[in-house]
């Protein structure tokens, strides 16, 4: 660990956060953050005068507009990188010149060079850079890695991950709908289903081949996509996302939602198209709306970011809504798991251990890098109709 970096940490030993971005995925790790012993927030940033006197004013912390204004707060080692993801290379560099450690959002960036200049700047400034939150936190994709490199069910051969929502339809920034600045479902959902699969699947994908779909006019965006990944080692990959909001996976996962509750058929939403006479302001009031409580802390289930099924020489394992079912010739198990922690939790704990220099992280830049490169193929590879072969993927740690 970078003596710099030590150093500059609180008297009591915590890492001083601040926060960029008050959206739905930085509020959601206000909680986490608080959780966390290693952690004192103490600054927030967002242009939104209401998100950021809102969030301040609650948690007896400074608001600043800008993330370069906040890098000027007196007692900050860290921070979290929220913004848009094309604003993403810009303020991650601003954050390396003031030498503090990064978290940043998924997808780190939209180009697979802009995601290696921010690997470049993390060495040359002495700090860490991690990439999340992503759904390869959640406990039962943990605890499947764990089973995998445990050896007992052999050879992982095959691993299928499908997700049905209504992403396309919630409220929206247009960022978030032109794959062009990072947005659509395969830069924005892809990368958690990615992030899945090279973690279970040993991480060297070898090559990609896709179809992405944009299917409403009125909406136009990547909102579907079928992406088929060959490994290296043999081992073959789908990742299903539909986006438009006819099923819901949680019928495939035992009628329980991403983020880990019961919702029976009866009781879901139904697609809710912006109307005709929906404004880029209205669905930005609707989205800050909604990214108040968006993400739960907690849930009485295990999260679900729809069905992922592993595929071993000698047994499948699957999620389920206490943990993880295994079936093998002896039939099937269910290994319960703890619900007391989030999948953000768990990102807050390998920033601190990777800061600390307690652990290295999985989750570093190459292994955004990576799982950007996936997303970025399959979008070339729907364009071109050709098989992309890839050429900056790293493997899982032993």
């Amino acid at each position: 660990m970078n003596s710099r970096s030590m150093g500059s940490r609180s008297a009591s030993g915590r890492v001083r956060l601040g926060v960029a971005g008050l959206g739905t995925a930085g509020r959601a790790f206000l909680p986490a953050i608080a959780a966390h012993s290693g952690f004192e927030l103490v600054a927030v940033a967002d242009p939104s005068d209401e998100a950021r006197s809102d969030v301040a004013g609650a948690l007896s912390v400074t608001g600043y507009r800008t993330l370069q204004e906040m890098l000027a707060h007196p007692d900050l080692d860290a921070v979290y990188v929220g913004t848009p993801t094309d604003l993403h290379p810009q303020h991650v560099a601003q954050a390396f010149a003031a030498k503090k450690h990064v978290l940043v959002e998924k997808p780190m960036a939209v180009r697979v060079a802009q995601a290696q200049a921010m690997i470049d700047g993390a060495a040359e400034a002495g700090v860490v850079l991690l990439v999340g939150h992503s759904h390869s936190y959640d406990l039962p994709i943990q605890r499947m890695r764990e089973i995998i490199t445990g050896g007992s069910l052999g050879r992982v051969r095959m691993v299928n991950t499908w997700n049905f929502t209504d992403w396309i339809y919630r409220p929206r920034r247009p960022d978030e709908l032109d794959p062009d600045q990072g947005g659509g479902v395969t830069y924005r959902q892809g990368s958690h289903q990615f992030d899945i699969i090279r973690l279970l699947g040993g991480g060297m994908v070898r090559s990609v081949r896709a179809r992405t779909f944009d299917w409403d006019p009125a909406r136009s965006s990547i909102g579907a996509h079928t992406v088929y990944l060959d490994f290296e080692d043999g081992a073959a990959a789908t990742a299903v996302y539909n986006g438009y909001g006819s099923f819901a996976s949680a019928e495939l996962c035992f009628d329980v939602t991403e983020w880990g509750f019961h919702q029976p058929p009866e009781e879901r939403k139904r697609i809710r198209r912006p109307g005709a006479g929906s404004t880029p302001e209205d669905e930005l009031a609707a989205k800050r709306a909604r990214s108040k409580d968006a993400i739960p802390a907690s849930a009485p289930n295990q999260p679900f970011f729809g069905l992922t099924l592993v595929s071993c020489e000698r047994g499948d394992i699957r999620q389920s809504p206490h943990g993880l079912y295994t079936y093998t010739e002896q039939g099937r198990t269910e290994i319960e798991l703890p619900r007391d922690r989030s999948p953000r939790d768990l990102v807050m704990a390998e920033f601190f251990d990777a800061i600390t220099g307690k652990a290295p992280a999985l989750h570093d830049g190459r292994w955004g890098l990576a799982n950007l490169e996936v997303c970025t193929a399959a979008i070339e590879s729907s364009a071109s109709e050709k098989e992309i072969f890839l050429k900056h993927q790293v493997p899982v740690p032993a």
